[in-house]
């Protein structure tokens, strides 16, 4: 649900519909339900009903984490979602509040805040999910690197910075729909490769752990830097455009390096206790 609301937030961005509604909020042109045919303010209206039933559902995930005997990490990713929603809502009201509420508030600062803070929230929300399995393996850490290869390759089609296809609306949304799939793969691996430092896996050297977690870590890093990219953050000159591309080729080189890394190292054990003395 919050992988689809980001789409749906930036298309509704790149259509020009976040300033529909007559820039206010929660009614929309004076209505609390819209006409409800594909136009600017239905787009705006249907990602406004979509984003509720999202923060609802996160809000019932943390409290599944609290009544359902989660460990106190899977617990806390949960409850940083929770609080850091209201933050998120808000600046989403300051977006589409230009000459209403907030003048000015549809500006590059506040969509960069809005996304940041969105990425926030999936990232714990990843990170919540990852946890609360309470399961490590070799075999899922292979997975998890194969799933940010394949979406940071996917997303490279979608991206501003590669003339594969023109970077329409629907481009956009494809663009962060592949792109957050590979930052959840990139979360992932940095999760399982932390596991198997700690804890270690039956037959998965940890000192290979560590160079995977680095190396995925170093990918969501320029990853992210694609991301705050593919919106309309800078003035994409030339300059911009390079560098995006050398955001998107480090973000593929390190992710390929970290499943290249696990490719073939551990067997299929789970996650095994450190031994801790006598």
């Amino acid at each position: 649900m919050t992988l689809v609301l980001f789409s749906l937030g930036v298309y509704t961005a790149a259509t020009g519909s976040g300033l529909a509604c007559q820039a206010q909020w929660p009614l929309c042109s004076d209505q609390l339900i819209p006409t409800l045919t594909i136009n600017p303010d239905f787009i705006e209206w249907f990602h406004r009903v979509w984003a509720m039933v999202t923060g609802f559902l996160i809000v019932g995930v943390a409290g599944w984490t609290w009544l359902g005997g989660f460990d106190r990490r899977t617990k806390l990713a949960a409850t940083l979602a929770v609080a850091i929603l209201p933050l998120q809502i808000t600046v989403g009201a300051i977006t589409v509040t230009v000459g209403g509420l907030v003048p000015g508030g549809y500006t590059v600062s506040t969509h960069a805040a809005h996304l940041v803070v969105a990425l926030c929230i999936f990232t714990l929300l990843a990170l919540a999910t990852i946890w609360g399995d309470g399961r490590g393996s070799p075999r899922l850490l292979r997975i998890a690197t194969a799933i940010a290869v394949a979406g940071i390759v996917a997303s490279a089609v979608f991206s501003r910075a590669v003339p594969f296809v023109t970077y329409s609306p629907g481009a956009q949304a494809g663009f962060y729909i592949t792109g957050l799939a590979g930052h959840l793969g990139l979360v992932a691996t940095v999760a399982y490769a932390t596991e198997a430092v700690r804890g270690g896996y039956a037959g998965f050297d940890r000192s290979t752990a560590r160079i995977v977690r680095a190396l995925a870590a170093g990918s969501m890093v320029a990853l992210v830097g694609t991301l705050l990219l593919g919106r309309d953050l800078v003035l994409y000159t030339g300059v911009w455009q390079r560098i995006n591309l050398v955001a998107l080729a480090v973000a593929v080189v390190l992710a390929v390096g970290a499943a290249w890394t696990v490719r073939g190292a551990g067997g299929t054990g789970q996650l095994t206790a450190s031994v801790r003395g006598d």
